[in-house]
């Protein structure tokens, strides 16, 4: 329940804090883009689709998130706008940045989010946060170029919303401390439920029905109420947050079990050559996935459905996994395997609109147990070095320097001459790379 203590301290010296990026992936853009100071940005989804990220300036004007592409000029006739394709390379390795000066700078941290970073404060004098923070958020804007807003709480669910706060109001000098009960209500009482971290919208639309508008009404509740109404743990988790205690476990982000890629596409797709080539590109990023947190998968996925909002065509849907006779993580045979499985779902006469690929079955790659009949079983070294230094190169010189053939199409030059490669995503107006690849390295005039 919430206290009547006005200021009394809560959590004394064990402070959480969390560094969350402004507008991230529009930050990212405007690094090397200094004219577009001021200038509404959008980041676009895979394929170009709808907008994902907007900038301040772009949700001033009221652009929406999940606005498609095509309405913007519709809804917004005459204003400059810059659109920007995703670039998940660019936006990765400036956080990376940003993570490592907190590496240098926390007791302790670990990254949640390509967005945000947890820190346990474990130290740094109470008094002394605020300006630690203020130091922090300074570092990052000279060294890196993207803002930063900080939260500090006795807790992780009080931090995320100290980081919101810090982020809204300027008088914050982005970075706000909830450090006693005083501050812990306001902060409870300007927070929607809906915002609350760990309390998802299916749980906040069956709390506003109940009345439930904020954070503080929520908190106001008795335990026994929230663990007889909801019967989850981990709301009852939240409910303690709120109220000032320190129960959500310190873990680091488990390793995935299963780990799914997939696209809505821009247009609908008929032949099989061009599908394809659009699921071998998901299943080749899952394979990079299951190498980045060094795990196998034994079993792979494919789904591919219609256009559920086109009435007028005829609509399919199907689902078919295929299990590895080795677990693997290769990017060659977890390709292959999903092309075959797409081969056997694949109806003619559809007009498909998204496919996807998982991998399931996932384990350590330390132990992997080969099938003594397995022919291809003294290929698995070969693949794995293979994969090595595909993966060494393209950190080198850029995401996709080298893919496997599968992963692109044909397609005729423009003049109907030749046939030229092609790659399956869109990607129109997808900024430079130019920390990460030599062909965008910035020149000076």
């Amino acid at each position: 329940m919430i206290s009547s203590h006005k200021e009394r301290d809560i959590g004394g010296l064990n402070m959480y804090a969390i560094a969350d990026i402004d507008n991230c992936y529009c930050s990212c853009e405007k690094v090397f883009r200094p004219d577009l100071e001021g200038t509404p940005i959008v980041v676009l989804s895979n394929n170009d689709g709808c907008v994902v990220a907007r900038s301040s300036e772009a949700k001033r004007m009221g652009i929406k998130e999940g606005t498609p592409y095509f309405q913007l000029a519709q809804q917004f006739p005459n204003q400059k706008i810059a659109v920007f394709s995703s670039n998940y390379e660019l936006y990765g390795e400036l956080t990376g940045r940003v993570v490592s000066i907190i590496s240098k700078e926390a007791p302790a941290y670990f990254r949640y989010s390509i967005d945000e970073c947890f820190m346990y404060l474990d130290g740094i004098p109470l008094d002394e946060l605020q300006a630690w923070g203020e130091r922090l958020h300074k570092r990052v804007r000279r060294e890196v170029g993207i803002p930063i807003s900080i939260g500090m709480a006795p807790n992780k669910t009080l931090a995320k919303i100290a980081s919101k706060l810090a982020k809204k109001y300027e008088a914050y000098r982005h970075c706000c401390m909830i450090d006693n009960d005083y501050k812990r209500e306001r902060a409870l009482q300007w927070c929607p439920v809906e915002d609350v971290w760990g309390i998802g919208r299916r749980y906040a639309a069956r709390l506003q029905s109940m009345g439930v508008k904020t954070a503080y009404d929520f908190a106001q509740h008795h335990k026994d109420w929230v663990r007889q109404v909801f019967n989850n743990i981990n709301i009852v988790r939240t409910w303690q947050e709120l109220n000032g205690e320190d129960v959500v476990p310190n873990e680091q982000l488990a390793k995935k079990k299963s780990i799914c890629t997939s696209r809505s596409f821009n247009g609908m797709i008929t032949d099989f050559d061009t599908l394809k080539t659009q699921v071998a590109n998901y299943a080749a990023r899952c394979a990079e996935k299951l190498r980045m947190q060094h795990t196998v998968a034994s079993i792979v996925g494919v789904f591919v459905n219609t256009n559920v909002f086109r009435e007028d065509l005829a609509q399919y849907w199907n689902f078919q996994e295929r299990r590895l006779v080795t677990p693997t993580s290769s990017s060659i045979p977890i390709i292959q395997a999903a092309s075959d499985v797409l081969s056997d779902i694949f109806r003619p006469g559809y007009h498909y609109k998204k496919a996807g690929v998982i991998v399931m079955g996932i384990s350590s790659d330390g132990a992997i147990q080969q099938d003594l009949f397995d022919a291809n079983a003294d290929q698995i070294q070969k693949m794995r070095r293979l994969d090595e230094v595909v993966d060494r190169i393209n950190r080198m010189n850029g995401s996709e320097t080298i893919v496997v053939g599968a992963q692109q199409y044909t397609q005729k030059d423009g003049k109907g001459k030749a046939d030229v490669f092609a790659n399956a995503i869109k990607h129109d107006f997808k900024s430079k790379n130019p920390t990460t690849r030599w062909s965008d390295i910035i020149k000076l005039h």
